[in-house]
């Protein structure tokens, strides 16, 4: 495998952007720096934040940081062998 070669994603991360308060620790905690501020405002009035939509290790650290219960949820990716016998692929983890 060479240096270039892309590393698939093993998990991902979704917002609930009417919990998301833009404050960006997720953003600083973030060991492959995949979570960036968007460019809209959510119902309350702040920048939210999004998943770039590459990158995600599944870590769960954005989760731990977070100051508002249930504004993150992390998605871990099963292993391709087990993805094949259940079908989905994800594990279902509010990490």
């Amino acid at each position: 495998m060479d240096a270039t070669a892309v590393k698939h994603d093993r998990g991902k991360m979704c917002v609930d952007e009417n919990e998301c308060k833009g404050c960006g620790l997720c953003m600083e905690a973030c060991p492959p720096k995949v979570i960036a501020m968007s460019d809209h405002l959510n119902h309350y009035g702040y920048k939210t934040a999004e998943y770039c939509g590459e990158g995600c290790t599944g870590c769960g650290i954005c989760f731990m940081v977070c100051p508002e219960p249930g504004a993150i949820t992390v998605m871990r990716l099963k292993a391709k062998a087990a993805a094949a016998v259940s079908g989905s692929g994800l594990e279902g983890a509010n990490a």
